[in-house]
């Protein structure tokens, strides 16, 4: 595994959607203090409560508590850089006491400077610049959290995170609920992002996919630059492989190499009549999007601050309604 610090090159136009169990109880034996002895019969007695299982109720273990806070920001310190690619790198922020992050899907978090940060970003108005960003790491995974974050022109969050080094500090407050992901709610799911927008998409992915009573098909049209620029390419290709019947994935790139298979431009209406579910499947289909504001404002139209604001765009055009679309 390969530790990156350095600087990576700038892309503009950063997205601006983010990215117990039962412990059986041992019964404890009899015991005597010595030098006092057991009367007779009382030893034989002490190995027959021992051994004998009880049956009384098995203990629970506590719920264990997730170490975030939907309500106020908690520092979390970065365990480690993993470089990803030219522009893009993974880091893994560590959760005291190997906790877990519980994180629901579909959710985000919040991230802003630490409280102890000699050099932190503000906005025109003083305020500290927070960000959503959805982690890639699952929300079962002890003592880490994951997130994939590309580095973008303008955008001061992601060059922020990309000057940290190991073991300096992140502020995070969530979870921040976005959608509520049911199992089956929709007989399809259309997906379309662009760049480090894939996040969110990946996260509901892994959450529907690994129950084996999903029926839900999803499909999902992922937009970016070149080849290079796919982000976790290998871990959709493993979905689609061992998901045929329920995940499609189309790739769509603005400036493909001439021996590019796949789809080629930007999205458009056309790719979107070729491959996402219709409204016609009125309340059964659902289509998520996320990724840079252009792109989103052109297929769904632009979100209203944090609502999800009216549909527009190709996807209005064709005739979804706001109930058939969910902006991140």
């Amino acid at each position: 595994m390969h530790v990156a610090t350095r600087q990576s090159p700038r892309l503009p136009n950063p997205p601006t959607c983010p990215s117990g169990s039962a412990v059986q109880a041992r019964p404890s034996p009899v015991l005597f203090p010595s030098p006092v002895h057991p009367p007779p019969g009382i030893a034989g007695l002490a190995g027959y409560i021992y051994l004998k299982p009880s049956s009384a109720p098995k203990a629970q273990a506590a719920p264990q508590k997730s170490p975030l806070d939907p309500k106020n920001y908690v520092d979390f310190a970065l365990k480690r850089i993993e470089d990803y690619n030219y522009n893009t790198a993974k880091y893994v922020f560590e959760l005291p006491n190997n906790a877990t992050s519980q994180l629901p899907v579909a959710s985000c978090v919040l991230v802003q400077p630490a409280s102890d940060a000699s050099d932190p970003i503000k906005d025109s108005k003083g305020e500290l610049i927070h960000r959503p960003y959805t982690p890639v790491s699952p929300p079962d995974l002890p003592g880490e959290f994951v997130f994939l974050i590309k580095r973008y022109e303008g955008g001061k969050m992601s060059q922020y995170i990309h000057s940290l080094k190991p073991g300096e500090k992140i502020g995070i407050k969530g979870p921040l609920m976005k959608i509520p992901i049911k199992i089956n709610e929709f007989d399809e799911v259309g997906m379309i992002a662009g760049g480090s927008g894939i996040t969110p998409m990946y996260q509901v992915l892994k959450y529907a996919l690994a129950d084996p009573a999903n029926k839900t098909r999803y499909t999902l049209v992922f937009a970016n630059v070149a080849p290079r620029d796919i982000l976790l390419r290998d871990e959709f290709d493993a979905l689609a492989k061992a998901h045929p019947a329920t995940f499609k994935l189309v790739h769509t790139l603005d400036q493909p190499p001439p021996d590019w298979a796949g789809a080629k431009g930007y999205v458009n209406k056309e790719l979107i009549m070729q491959h996402i579910p219709p409204p016609s499947l009125g309340t059964k289909v659902k289509v998520l999007i996320c990724g840079p504001p252009g792109q989103v404002a052109a297929v769904a139209g632009k979100k209203d601050g944090m609502q999800q604001g009216e549909v527009g765009g190709v996807l209005k055009e064709l005739g979804y309604t706001k109930d058939q679309v969910f902006k991140f």
